[in-house]
């Protein structure tokens, strides 16, 4: 077995990878841009409480908590000064400077006990205070490093319905995930009814109903029903998935605003198959399962943000939009389609779009669809929305939609690392369950982290998100 380092710090080596560019982020793993090899799973702290110690406070509270019992011991306590006592709080002050972050809440404590207890000399003092100094630089040069990770990582802006990690992507979480998605559907209802269109959500009961069969299922004492009560709700996420691929195809060709909903749903209901039968311990097949589902995922996520990027992407480009969306941001679009454009190959493709759309802009226009504007949605005079007007909401309209698209995007990369997870397990010869349990050992999560980083000792070569 190739050994594992878990941590909630990433690797400076790392760091300095993404940095260069010699690495990258691909959803929830890290991986050389050229081999494709993995050297890191990311994972959510999402259902992680009862793994993880928290501090509960930032380290700038905890160094108050210490100070404050220093200054005590100085001022306010009347016990002789003895020399074992200093000496005793300068071991811990060497203990709590070369423990990892994760130990400097327990040494924290400890220290306030030794120190209340013993009368500090003025150089004694002196001494205790320039170290404290010192860990609190050093806590801030954690908290600035954290920050800085996750800025490369670019964590900050991708959102999505999944969570880095399909072990956190438990059931409880996709029925969260899932009632939000109902919910959306539910508030775009309204607009709908005025476009003569209703939506059926029956379905998403009985989705629930499965997510509650497979929740039941992995709480059961006897094998042979967890797998009976397993096998019964695989069936429901197979139905599922009939269901919303249907949906979504139907939206997808009427160009319609609630797509995005139904294609999110359709990743949930394979991801709930998939997971019951990681939970059985069917490595193999839930491997084929993740694999159908970002097929069909994929392709469908194609045409959506085709759909999006109009019949003019130039638009995205337009003047009113500066400081809102640059090329760059449309640049990542295109290279999820195509990984070997760059930022001058797709200004190439949208130079002659850029002529078009400044002179012909109606053309553009009547070609939007329902998915970015409907002209019900824009309120006019006696005569209706101006050309102006729908002109102006439609350009209000691309900065959301280019982040729908990122949304989707960062979704099925996200889906696709899973399966390197699963193939990880395999060649690491564990289990799912044992992948599930594995978090910092001697750490204690640090303020403002994220993420626990799960580091192989060497990359490892994967099949899968080879694109």
């Amino acid at each position: 077995m190739i050994p594992l380092n878990v941590t909630f710090m990433l690797a400076d080596w790392i760091v300095k990878g993404l940095a260069d560019g010699t690495f990258e982020r691909v959803g929830g793993v890290i991986r050389d841009v050229g081999s494709k090899q993995v050297v890191t799973w990311l994972r959510d702290m999402t259902g992680q409480s009862s793994q993880i110690t928290t501090l509960g406070s930032s380290p700038n509270n905890l160094l108050n908590l210490i100070f404050s019992g220093a200054n005590l011991a100085a001022s306010g306590v009347n016990t002789a000064v003895t020399g074992k006592g200093l000496a005793d709080v300068n071991e811990r002050l060497g203990g709590v400077e070369q423990a990892s972050i994760g130990n400097i809440a327990i040494s924290g404590v400890n220290l306030l006990g030794t120190v209340a207890n013993v009368a500090i000399s003025g150089k004694g003092f002196a001494n205790v205070n320039g170290r404290l100094s010192g860990i609190e630089n050093q806590l801030g040069e954690i908290g600035q490093s954290i920050q800085l990770t996750q800025g490369i990582l670019q964590l900050t802006t991708a959102s999505s319905v999944l969570n880095l990690g399909v072990s956190v992507m438990g059931f409880a979480v996709i029925a969260q995930r899932l009632k939000e998605l109902e919910k959306r559907l539910q508030e775009a209802q309204e607009l709908l009814n005025k476009m003569n269109r209703k939506i059926d959500l029956s379905f998403y009961a009985n989705f629930r109903a499965a997510l509650d069969l497979a929740i039941n299922a992995f709480t059961m004492s006897k094998a042979e029903n967890r797998r009976s009560s397993a096998l019964q709700a695989i069936n429901r996420f197979l139905e599922a998935e009939h269901i919303y691929t249907d949906y979504t195809d139907t939206e997808i060709e009427q160009k319609s605003q609630i797509a995005d909903e139904y294609l999110l749903t359709l990743s949930l209901a394979y991801l709930a198959e998939a997971r019951c039968y990681l939970e059985l311990e069917e490595h193999d097949t839930a491997l084929r399962r993740f694999q159908e589902g970002a097929t069909v995922v994929r392709s469908r996520i194609h045409k959506y943000v085709d759909l999006l990027l109009t019949s003019n992407p130039a638009a995205y480009l337009q003047p009113q939009l500066q400081g809102q969306i640059d090329l760059q941001r449309l640049t990542r679009i295109y290279q999820w389609i195509n990984p070997a454009l760059d930022e001058n190959a797709v200004f190439e493709m949208q130079r002659e779009n850029l002529f078009k759309i400044f002179h012909d802009p109606k053309r553009w226009l009547d070609s939007l669809p329902p998915a970015i504007l409907t002209r019900i949605e824009v309120q006019g005079g006696w005569f209706g929305a101006s050309q102006n007007d729908l002109k102006e909401e439609a350009y209000k309209r691309l900065p959301q939609a280019l982040e729908v698209m990122e949304s989707m995007i960062e979704t099925n990369r996200r889906f696709e690392a899973y399966q390197t997870e699963v193939e990880a397990i395999s060649q690491l010869g564990i289990s799912f369950h044992e992948w599930l349990k594995l978090s910092p050992s001697t750490e204690t999560k640090p303020d403002g982290a994220e993420l626990i980083y799960i580091i192989p000792s060497q990359p490892l070569e994967l099949l899968q998100l080879s694109h």
